[in-house]
């Protein structure tokens, strides 16, 4: 009788996490024909227990003046946490509809109490690569409650959203730029973008440039050390006309030959400025030592990376930093695999109103 009443109970047990299991792919399914879907990005998804993030595409021009004073008292709030009130007054702090308005801001909130715990505020920025104007995405500013840090929310802050906004446009790559002086951060962003320069690995695999077994290598691999023309001019583009997005005012200096940004912290965002000891760590040395010896945290410098996220670094967020018990996970690896050989390149070749590689879209006049 014992025997059977476990039984029973393990087939429930069993039962249960079954429905569970398609209750969160329910949930991610809602999820991702939203964001294929809206013009505007406004998503709201249970990425931990007991969270709930939000992103939102625009809230500058999407959100009504009570809802984007909400959110920004929210992202504050947030802020407060960890720097003086008030000490943040450049980009999204400002409250400003313009800056709001190429912002992309990912808020994780607790489900019971409405209290935002942490956020990742985007930027859009339009830059010009070889006389075409290019949309780079800033990762921006990533804060958390000290009160909940440790509790795995990384992988929603530092790639969630970019991932969708990189799904949401037919899966072509998409060039991405960090500011940072942490070397947890710094790291992170090599580990998991494309062509990023600058970065202490040695290895040198482009996708503009790699043919054969050696693309077929590259897509398993991080990216390059090697600065292109395309990172030099996007980085000229943005030092020229977006210093605003991420606080370095006018004055800062800029080194092209290591894309480091001297005097960093003078355009609103001083309270940000870390002495190296007190800046967060990554677990490989190398991006820890290339911080410490590339930078004067005593001056206050960043480093600007650039890079670009595709089907290869989509693939190694999703393997690497989305926790691996997650079906929904798993099921979009799987995806990304599928896209990668099979699906993706016939989604190009009959989209006939943008460029992909050498081909061009069709003019106006049907030629």
């Amino acid at each position: 009788m014992t025997s059977l009443w476990s039984g029973n109970s393990a087939i429930r047990h069993g039962f249960g996490q079954v429905r569970a299991a398609a209750g969160r792919l329910r949930s991610y399914g809602a999820f991702w024909l939203k964001a294929f879907s809206q013009e505007a990005i406004d998503l709201t998804l249970r990425t931990h227990a007991g969270l709930q993030t939000r992103i939102v595409e625009s809230p500058g021009l999407s959100l009504p003046q009570q809802d984007l004073d909400q959110l920004v008292a929210d992202l504050r709030t947030v802020a407060g946490k960890t720097l003086p009130a008030g000490s943040l007054t450049y980009g999204i702090f400002s409250g400003e509809r313009e800056r709001l308005s190429r912002a992309i801001v990912t808020l994780i909130r607790e489900e019971a109490t409405g209290r935002p715990i942490a956020f990742n505020a985007l930027s859009v920025m339009s830059v010009e690569l070889d006389g075409e104007q290019q949309q780079v995405t800033h990762l921006g500013l990533v804060m958390v409650d000290p009160e909940v840090q440790g509790q795995g929310l990384s992988w929603v802050l530092y790639g969630l959203t970019t991932l969708v906004l990189f799904a949401r446009d037919g899966f072509r790559p998409k060039w991405i730029s960090n500011v940072t002086q942490v070397p947890a951060v710094f790291g992170m962003v090599c580990d998991t973008f494309s062509d990023v320069y600058p970065s202490p690995d040695a290895r040198a695999f482009s996708s503009e440039v790699d043919t054969g077994s050696r693309q077929e290598n590259a897509s398993n691999q991080k990216s390059s050390a090697r600065q292109s023309f395309a990172h030099l001019q996007l980085a000229r583009g943005i030092m020229r006309q977006h210093r605003a997005v991420f606080g370095v005012g006018d004055e800062a200096g800029f080194d092209e030959g290591r894309f480091v940004i001297t005097d960093a912290y003078t355009g609103g965002s001083d309270a940000l400025k870390k002495t190296y000891d007190a800046a967060p760590k990554h677990r490989d040395e190398r991006y820890n030592a290339f911080c410490l010896r590339e930078l004067d945290y005593s001056r206050g410098d960043d480093v600007l990376q650039l890079g670009r996220i595709d089907l290869a670094g989509a693939r190694r967020y999703l393997q690497r930093e989305v926790p691996a018990g997650s079906m929904p996970a798993l099921l979009a690896a799987s995806a990304v695999l599928a896209l990668q050989r099979l699906v993706l390149p016939v989604m190009h070749w009959l989209d006939d109103t943008r460029a992909f590689g050498t081909l061009r879209p069709r003019s106006g006049n049907g030629r």
